[in-house]
């Protein structure tokens, strides 16, 4: 049953990205006036397309960007939100997978799952604060008060013993190996 869940998603991912694309290079084809603007494809694609790519153009408009663009930001957006899509349906299956694995286990199994878990969620926080730093994420952000919140015990005591090298801050990396050392230590003591 996963398996065809995963087939789907696939599939719906595979459309999405087709269609993306197919949109972008009709518009492109109308612009260097490869198709005649009024023709039956591209009206077709344009009734179709519109619905999608007009609130983008307006969003990139706002944005100070270039509205013509809004094809390949369309297609951007379909193979990164697919990407984003297949790796959240992989992870619920895999999860599903183990919880079946696990239901014919002892208790030792699932305080080795429950570590897992923990350290993933740790590691993830760890990835998300990262790369809202790159782009000035706010630590008061709604959105990412939880991976502050998760990695703040883990940092700080780091910041205070490890400077920045220039722009550069070296905790979050010698927090990640930390973790990757303390999962490996507790998991061979379970």
């Amino acid at each position: 049953m996963l398996a065809v869940v995963e087939q789907l998603a696939r599939l719906l991912v595979l459309a999405a990205v087709a269609a993306s694309a197919v949109i972008a290079l009709t518009h492109h084809a109308v612009r260097r006036q490869w198709l005649q603007p009024f023709g039956a494809w591209p009206r077709l694609v344009r009734r179709v397309g519109d619905p999608v790519l007009v609130p983008l153009e307006r969003r990139i408009l706002r944005a100070g960007g270039n509205p013509q663009d809004a094809g390949l930001w369309l297609v951007g957006l379909a193979v990164v939100g697919g990407l984003v899509l297949l790796t959240l349906v992989g992870w619920v299956a895999d999860v599903l997978y183990s919880l079946g694995a696990m239901a014919r286990l002892g208790p030792s199994a699932w305080l080795r799952q429950g570590v897992h878990l923990l350290f993933n969620v740790l590691t993830f926080a760890l990835l998300v604060r990262v790369i809202a730093s790159w782009f000035g994420g706010s630590p008061y952000a709604k959105w990412l008060r939880p991976a502050y919140v998760l990695t703040d015990w883990l940092l700080d005591p780091l910041r205070r013993i490890l400077p920045p090298f220039g722009p550069l801050d070296l905790s979050p990396i010698v927090a990640y190996f930390m973790l990757v050392l303390a999962r490996s230590a507790l998991l061979s003591l379970l």
